[in-house]
């Protein structure tokens, strides 16, 4: 892609960041505090999961959702970065509304490790990420959209290995910090394949 063509392409996904942010804090912050205040809320987890460890290390695969943002750019055109935008702010008002008819719980007690370096970390995180909006992980959701919308554009077998690898390890890692459960898991990835699906995803890489 030349340099006009990449220029137009970061100008794209300037546009819709703002507007997938606006997407995310005024549906995520408003559903985590509604799931505080309901009475009842459901616990969707096999009691089995929760003998899953806790690998404090594993922080770094799950905070790494937040470097995956910043590739679109470089593999995806303007007309495919305006689809991915659509995409992710229609499965965040999906996902809000599934956190608002289903209330959730997370199983775990939310302990601070006793490494002090990951102590700070992960206090930080749960201050600002309540135990509640579980079904589906919007963490999944996004990493699968972005992720797969790359796929479409990568050709080497390495480059795919790698964003299959980068996937998994998101997954995964959702698990092993203990912030959502295998349903959570699984609800994340068919949010994002419906939702790319509604877009015709695949269609056209124009």
């Amino acid at each position: 892609m030349d340099n006009s063509l990449r220029i137009a392409a970061w100008k794209t996904f300037a546009y819709w960041s703002v507007w997938v942010g606006i997407a995310f804090f005024a549906v995520y912050p408003t559903c985590n505090w509604l799931g505080a205040q309901r009475s009842v809320t459901h616990a969707l987890y096999f009691e089995a999961e929760l003998a899953l460890p806790f690998v404090p290390v594993f922080f770094w695969g799950y905070v790494s959702m937040y470097v995956l943002f910043f590739t679109p750019p470089f593999f995806l055109s303007s007309a495919q970065l305006t689809r991915l935008g659509k995409t992710v702010i229609s499965a965040t008002l999906l996902s809000g509304l599934i956190y608002i008819l289903i209330p959730t719980q997370l199983g775990y007690a939310r302990i601070v490790p006793a490494d002090p370096f990951y102590a700070g970390l992960y206090a930080g995180m749960f201050d600002l990420d309540l135990p509640h909006n579980m079904v589906p992980s919007l963490h999944v959701v996004y990493s699968t959209i972005i992720i797969l919308a790359i796929l479409e554009n990568m050709h080497t077998w390495y480059g795919k290995a790698f964003f299959w690898g980068w996937l998994i390890l998101l997954c995964l890692s959702t698990l092993l910090v203990h912030q959502h459960h295998l349903l959570d898991v699984a609800s994340g990835i068919l949010v994002a394949v419906l939702i790319r699906k509604y877009y015709g995803i695949g269609e056209s890489h124009v």
